[in-house]
This record gives structure tokens, sequence and C-alpha cells, in this order.
């Protein structure tokens, strides 16, 4: 069959399509999340668009997220992790829906690329599935470019979008005062930030440490188990902006966070990147997560609690700083 002139501009459609079958494949393996939730699937990946019957809450609010991988995607494809990129993705969409007290329902990705290799789009989709199932939600859809000229042949990114659910007696946050606690979840790495700093520091490094390249945590499970537990009152995913602007994000504006850094013991990568990257604390503190993925404000009675379940969830966790009235205009400060 002769190659057509689309084909020869640069796009195959026929990938494509291989792409889409393997991507309806992916997606009926993560449908039972939504008949959990007690919401049906009406139309799939292979129409113009997905159709969800959501359940049916007394007063439902709709959530909605949209993230990507960052340039970590760059080493991963590197390293021939792309399937970890699709964790990522899905993880750094969901772990931000859990901050306004939602439960992801359902997601969809874009994957753009300058040459489409069907075989690394399927890897990349198996990622996306694995982190739908982490965090108990459907793949409904997504899209897949290939845009020569736009991309580099050996090019690609990609970008997620998460919608989540709940009643909107239980959005987040709700009144924090001060003598709050505030407890940490682990991370596994720097998760999906920090990335063109630390793609710089590796440029004079021999070999890419594997616990850069670990896929960001899904905290879905644990945070749904501690909301039947306790009285979350709000919550932070440290991401873009580390501990340093993500923590304040989870407090009113008449309170502080007061972190004290010995209450967790910070990951060797991390020191690693400070040593190698000659990095401030100040500064690795604002681009990184210092080991904590997460944060939850709850009532000091609850803490020890808290973090029971987070760690019989299958999490690490520990109490990292209280809440305190603020004086002057920091939203954290560091002891």
């Amino acid at each position: 069959m002769p190659t057509s002139r689309y084909q020869q501009a640069g796009v195959n459609i026929a990938a494509g399509d291989q792409v889409v079958r393997r991507a309806a494949e992916f997606a009926r393996q993560t449908r039972p999340h939504l008949e959990s939730q007690n919401a049906q699937l009406l139309a799939a990946v292979g129409g113009f668009a997905a159709a969800v019957q959501i359940p049916q809450l007394q007063h439902p609010v709709l959530l909605a997220a949209a993230d990507g991988v960052g340039t970590k995607i760059q080493l991963l494809q590197q390293a021939g992790k792309i399937r970890t990129a699709g964790i990522d993705l899905v993880a750094m969409c969901v772990n931000d829906l859990l901050c306004q007290g939602g439960r992801p329902l359902f997601f969809l990705d874009y994957y753009a690329c300058g040459k489409l290799n069907s075989e690394a789009a399927a890897d990349f989709l198996s990622g996306v599935a694995e982190g739908c199932e982490r965090a108990q939600c459907a793949l409904v859809g997504g899209e897949t470019a290939e845009m020569p000229g736009v991309y580099p042949p050996d090019g690609m990114d990609a970008a997620g979008f998460a919608i989540g659910l709940c009643e909107r007696e239980n959005l987040l946050p709700k009144p924090i005062s001060a003598g709050c606690q505030i407890v940490g979840v682990a991370s596994s790495g720097p998760h999906s930030n920090g990335f063109s700093l630390i793609r710089k520091i590796m440029e004079s490094e021999s070999a890419v440490p594997e616990s850069l390249l670990a896929p960001t945590r899904i905290y879905v499970r644990a945070v749904g188990a501690l909301r039947n537990a306790v009285s979350i009152l709000s919550a932070a995913h440290i991401t873009g902006g580390g501990l340093a602007d993500n923590i304040p994000r989870a407090l009113p504006e008449n309170l502080t966070a007061k972190i004290f850094c010995d209450s967790w013991t910070r990951p060797d990568i991390f020191n690693f990147l400070q040593k190698a990257g000659k990095i401030d604390d100040a500064e690795m503190r604002r681009v990184f997560n210092c080991g904590i993925g997460f944060a939850l404000v709850v009532e000091k009675k609850n803490a020890e609690q808290s973090v029971a379940v987070l760690e019989e969830s299958g999490e690490r966790a520990c109490v990292i700083g209280e809440v305190i009235p603020r004086e002057g205009n920091s939203g954290v400060i560091f002891a």
C-alpha cells in the first residue's frame, strides 16, 4: 500500500488508531472504580466525548484539576521509564483534588509527540491506567496528538485532567485555629517538581539516581481512610513551590505554619541534590518537598490517630508542625 501524503507529512494515522485501541483496553480495566462510586459510564474511549452519570449526592460539588509531569519526562524518556510518567500524571492531578475534600471520579490524558511510537505511547497509557487504579478512579478518554515540526521526532509531553466529586459540606478547608497540628505524609522522592534544577545538577553527574525517577505517590486511599476516621480541616499537596509555598495555601491569612524540620528524616536524595547543586536551605524548601509529599491539618486531639490511620494505609507519616497565630507576613516558619 503506498504511503499517504499525510504520512509523508509526518502523521501516521494507523499508528494512532493502534494507540486508541490500546487506550480503550486500559480504560476498561479501570471502569469498576466508577461503579464503586455508584457512577455509570455511558460513553467511553472511541467516541467524541466520554459521558459519565455521576452519583446522586445531596449537594454535589464537582472538582477539577489539570497538571503535567514537567521536565521530569525527559529523564524518564532517557531512562526508558515512560510508564512512570503516566503514573506521575495521574498523581499530580488527583492529589490536588484531595486538598479540596474531593474524591477523584474520572481522568483524561493528553499525549503529544513529534513522531508517534505506538509502543511508547502504549507504555505511557499503561502507566496512566496504573495511576487510575491507585487513585480508585476511571480512565474515560483522552487525546493522542502527533505534531511533527512542533515537537522534535523523539520529543513528547503530556497533560492530565481529573474530575472529582464531594458533598458541599465536606469541602476543604474547614475552620482552623491556632494549636491545630500539621501531619506530614512521606514522599517517594522529588515527585514531579524541581526537575529543571535537577536536570541542571545532573549534567555534571555520571548516573541518575533511581530515587529521582520514582513515581509520585498517590494519596487517595490513605486520605480516604483518614477522612472516615477523623475530621480533616485542610490539606496541601507539596508540588511546585515546595514546602515553603504550599503549606501556607492550606491556612487562612491570620495563621502561620510552624514546621519542625527535625521531626522527619530527610531522604538522602535531597541531601545529594543540595550538596551537588550547592543549594541553600531556603531554596531547598521552596523548590522541593524535602521528603513530605502531602500535609494535613487536624485538631490536636486527632493528631496521633491521624498518623496511625495513615500508616495503617501504607504511608509513612508524622506530626511535622503546628498552627500558630501569624506575626508578620510569613505563612510558614521553619524551626
